[in-house]
């Protein structure tokens, strides 16, 4: 038996595992919204808005029987500005921006790298349903992203407890282990905590499935929470990757009672503390051949090679400083599509947009020089346990 992780068609009666799920956010207009500092992205934005808002205004200050097609006044220079259909239509409706600060949010852009990201309805094509699943930045949520319909890479899942964007996980599923509902401060009830004030917490898993899950395993300790973890230890077992590889191509995953749920939920969560704390934890302990007093700046990390030969146990963080020792089954966590350590390597650089000219550069992202380095340190660690962790899982054997 399988269980439907979500379903958002009108009149389905089906059990599913999720209330809500939601696309991860898509802006269409990444240059100008995302970027490792928040000074820069401040100012790209706010910079932005204005240039609409005068084209706005200029529009409309022309006699409606004199306004040309919208496509024939606007100003297409994309060192202004990023037009998208959202933006073209809010400029017919006389519709103008406004920065707000308080919108600036922190986001993982790409698997294990965060930007900051200007989160607007206006100013993002699409926001889904994160507006429920993180409405300030003072409650708390997780969400489990996965590969969507139409995606380019194999399937892979990654959790996270901050917005994600559509393609941090290839057009990205997110399934969140709570919502929140707005509520009206005369609503506040005597058991609404302080963290959740002016909004009411909902569990997103379905009561159905609780209860459905209890019963397959005869055990009425399992909570919600456990069930959140289940799926995500269920979703990084290598057998039911390669058996539904088809399935997972075309739908939603479905997920199945396999005979020995606290083995999966257990992986689970330790996967998630893994894949969640992962600026903290310990390094792993690589050997650094540096100067005396180097410099941690990073342009573009590469591996280092002998000849032709390329040879991943090496990589050359910058001109001054070089990693060594790292072990090659690191390179087998696997998340959208490449190694996790070579997300870090791929996004880490320094890149100007040619387009836009917008420079992005992760040096800003923290004020610790040696951020971006104990991060790469830190990635192979997090590499080598979910390794150990997956190679752990037990066959996917489902219950009788």
């Amino acid at each position: 038996m399988f269980s439907a992780l979500g379903n958002k068609e009108s009149g389905n009666t089906e059990k599913t595992i999720f209330n809500l799920y939601s696309g991860g956010v898509k802006t269409n207009r990444d240059d100008w919204v995302y970027n490792f500092s928040k000074n820069d992205l401040t100012t790209n934005i706010s910079g932005m808005i204005d240039f609409f808002n005068s084209q706005v205004a200029d529009y409309h200050n022309l006699p409606s029987d004199k306004r040309p097609d919208v496509d024939k006044f606007i100003d297409t220079d994309a060192k202004k500005i990023s037009w998208t259909v959202n933006a073209k239509n809010d400029l017919l409706r006389n519709k103008k921006g406004t920065f707000n600060n308080n919108r600036i949010v922190k986001s993982v852009y790409r698997p294990y790298c965060k930007h900051w990201l200007y989160f607007d309805k206006q100013f993002n094509e699409r926001t889904g349903q994160f507006f429920e699943i993180f409405p300030n930045e003072s409650l708390e949520n997780l969400v489990i992203c996965l590969t969507g319909r139409g995606a380019t890479k194999e399937f892979s899942a990654l959790i996270s407890n901050i917005f994600t964007d559509y393609e941090t996980i290839s057009k990205g599923q997110c399934f969140p282990l709570y919502t929140y509902e707005k509520i009206e401060i005369e609503e506040s009830g005597l058991f609404d905590t302080p963290a959740e004030s002016g909004y009411r917490k909902k569990e997103n898993i379905t009561d159905a499935m609780l209860s459905e899950f209890r019963t397959q395993y005869a055990d009425v300790k399992i909570s919600k929470e456990d069930i959140f973890y289940y799926v995500y230890g269920v979703l990084h077992s290598p057998e039911y990757k390669t058996r539904f590889a088809s399935d997972l191509k075309k739908m939603l995953p479905r997920i199945p009672f396999a005979k020995d749920f606290w083995a999966f939920s257990g992986a689970g969560r330790d996967l998630a503390a893994l894949h969640l704390n992962y600026e903290t934890i310990e390094p792993f302990k690589l050997q650094e051949i540096t100067n005396l007093d180097p410099d941690y700046t990073v342009d573009k990390m590469k591996f280092a090679k002998d000849g032709k030969v390329v040879d991943k146990s090496v990589i050359i963080y910058n001109s001054q400083i070089t990693l060594s020792g790292i072990p090659l089954e690191a390179y087998e966590y696997v998340v959208n599509g490449k190694s996790a350590i070579e997300w870090i390597m791929e996004r880490y650089a320094v890149t100007i947009d040619k387009d836009s000219g917008i420079k992005n550069n992760p040096n800003d992202w923290s004020e610790n020089p040696r951020y971006i380095l104990d991060l790469l340190k830190r990635l192979v660690a997090v590499s080598v346990g979910s390794v150990e962790i997956v190679k752990g899982l037990p066959d996917l054997e489902e219950v009788k």
